[in-house]
């Protein structure tokens, strides 16, 4: 199954752009009659045929749609501090999409290293892992967001956030035992210095329950990933 990303898919005939195009043509050396599958990130998965192998503008007809493709069922958003070294954030992102998230919130804090993102370029790692592993939703990601601005976000269910100061705050539970299959959950990671004792007060102050992933010292990005891990294993149990 290859599967391509067209956002903005148009019916019941679809031109790929010129890159996704020489992909298609040049390197999987499809031809008119070959079949591949478009998805617009929403949900919808389509099975296509190719009708025009041009190179730069292939053009695929849409013979068979799938609404509503093999969705999450819970909703997952991870609230994580990039890291001075954009390839671990980029890990991050790349495996989430592939073990199931909904939306991530590269977050601003007190210790970030790392004050902005280049979005084009983080958006296109989360579509190369949402075409990998053949996922008809696109996981939505926002702009960088301020901790407070974050912490004070409208959000129905449950919040979390994981730190690693045993002497701040209430005790702080593993998150394993708190996740609740179909919830929807928030869980805020921080940078490589850890949340100031001031951000985890705020937090625990506006609804978010202290958690642990274990007794390892994580890195930021490894710490991302287990959360996620472990809140789809708890789903799909």
């Amino acid at each position: 199954m290859q599967l391509f990303y067209a956002p903005e898919i148009s019916l019941p005939c679809h031109t790929l752009g010129e890159e996704e195009s020489k992909h298609c043509i040049r390197v999987l050396r499809m031809k008119c009659g070959d079949e591949l599958h478009l998805t617009d990130g929403k949900g919808t998965m389509y099975r296509c045929k190719v009708v025009n192998d041009n190179p730069k503008r292939c053009t695929v007809e849409v013979i068979e749609t799938t609404p509503n493709y093999e969705p999450l069922s819970y909703n997952l958003v991870m609230a994580v501090a990039p890291t001075k070294n954009i390839d671990r954030f980029e890990w991050f992102l790349e495996k989430a999409t592939e073990v199931g998230i909904s939306e991530i919130y590269p977050l601003l804090s007190e210790h970030s290293e790392r004050k902005e993102i280049k979005h084009e370029r983080e958006e296109k790692v989360i579509t190369s892992a949402v075409k990998q592993s053949l996922k008809a939703y696109h996981p939505t990601l926002h702009p960088m967001t301020r901790f407070k601005d974050l912490a004070t976000m409208p959000f129905e269910g449950d919040k979390f956030i994981a730190h690693c100061n045993s002497e701040v705050g209430s005790q702080r539970e593993y998150l394993g035992s708190l996740i609740k299959k179909g919830a929807s959950t928030l869980i805020l990671i921080g940078p490589e210095g850890d949340f100031s004792e001031e951000e985890i007060i705020f937090a625990i102050d506006n609804g978010f329950k202290p958690i642990t992933l274990g007794k390892e010292r994580l890195r930021t990005e490894s710490a991302a990933v287990v959360a996620t891990v472990v809140v789809s294993t708890i789903n799909k149990l």
